[in-house]
């Protein structure tokens, strides 16, 4: 591993979906940047998702907007990085159980649609044709958006990750930061950098090195746990990707089973209550799926907000920028956080 350089204009801190962005942003402005992330990139929040992009997310047209402009550009991403990545649509599908939540829906429909989100009501008879397991009794309507598709997170830090070094940026591994000073130099294993402007963006660590610098970040860090199903008895078409409004959960197709997601165990709630909760929903909405066996895929933590919705912008007193809180949607939305990022130090 070459060494540690003594000074650059930005060091980016973490190595996810959201440092690399933001290292091939600024990179390619000219930005003379070093990235530093404490393992393997790629290798935290940025690995424990369900392999999705979508632009949808009810209440929330901010994040749409922000994952709008995001989709638009990973449609570009081999222009910009010189890496394929592999996009295949399968749509994104919110199942209304309540009366309320149809209201909600219509309340927002046009704020999400002036962020550019593409989203309509269908019936419950529509959600079940667009996928079979939904048990459409159970069901009064459901939104629709097409813009939702499989995507490989990996592909996409690799593909930052490229992008930077082509441009200049030098990545260093397996480099932990251990203090920041008031003069925001960055102290590591490997040795002390001068920083021009920090940029924090170290997912689940966030509030933890943004403490280093003596600026707060009001972050709690939320596990997630991703569950495979039995291998199916029958090959399945691929699913959209299908969420509960009222509990979160959420399912899509993977290869011969489906993987689905709701949260974790809560502090006070076993592990067994949590799956007899989860249990409870497939039984009621996807009845196909009860009884099956529920093995665990991959867990991990990723960084909160308190509303769900990201922390992007600068420290009003000393050279320290962020983009964190993306509540496991950073894949939505790295490409335009790293944007902004690279627009916020431009300017600054």
């Amino acid at each position: 591993m070459s060494a540690l350089p003594s000074r650059a204009d930005a060091v980016v801190i973490g190595g996810g979906v959201i440092g690399t962005s933001a290292a091939h942003h600024l990179a390619e402005a000219g930005v003379d940047t070093v990235l530093l992330e404490r393992a393997g990139l790629g290798g935290g929040a940025s690995a424990h998702t369900a392999g999705m992009v979508r632009t949808y997310f009810p209440g929330d047209p901010r994040t749409g907007g922000m994952a709008v402009r995001s989709l638009n550009a990973y449609h570009e991403f081999a222009r910009h990085t010189s890496a394929p990545l592999a996009l295949k649509r399968l749509g994104f599908m919110a199942l209304f159980t309540e009366e309320q939540q149809i209201a909600d829906f219509e309340t927002d429909l046009q704020a999400q649609r002036a962020a550019g989100v593409e989203v309509g009501l269908i019936s419950a008879r529509e959600a079940a044709e667009r996928n079979p397991l939904v048990n459409e009794r159970a069901v009064l309507a459901a939104a629709w958006s097409p813009q939702a598709y499989d995507v490989q997170g990996l592909d996409i830090v690799r593909g930052y990750a490229a992008g930077a070094r082509n441009h200049g940026a030098r990545l260093f591994t397996h480099t932990p930061v251990t203090r920041i000073d008031d003069d925001n130099t960055v102290h590591t294993p490997l040795g002390s950098i001068s920083a021009g402007t920090v940029v924090c963006t170290a997912g689940p660590w966030s509030g933890e090195v943004a403490s280093m610098a003596s600026v707060d970040l009001p972050l709690t860090p939320r596990s997630m746990e991703m569950l495979f199903t039995d291998e199916l008895p029958s090959p399945q078409a691929e699913l959209p990707m299908t969420m509960h409004a009222a509990s979160g959960l959420r399912i899509r197709s993977w290869k011969d089973r489906v993987l689905l997601a709701m949260g974790a165990p809560k502090a006070d709630e076993t592990r067994e209550a949590w799956l007899g909760r989860i249990y409870g929903h497939l039984g009621t909405l996807f009845p196909a799926l009860d009884g099956t066996g529920l093995h665990r895929a991959w867990s991990g933590d990723f960084d909160a907000s308190p509303n769900n919705t990201a922390f992007i912008g600068a420290h009003p007193t000393r050279r320290f920028l962020y983009a964190a809180g993306f509540t496991g949607a950073g894949l939505c939305q790295a490409p335009a956080a790293g944007e902004q990022l690279r627009d916020l130090l431009i300017v600054k």
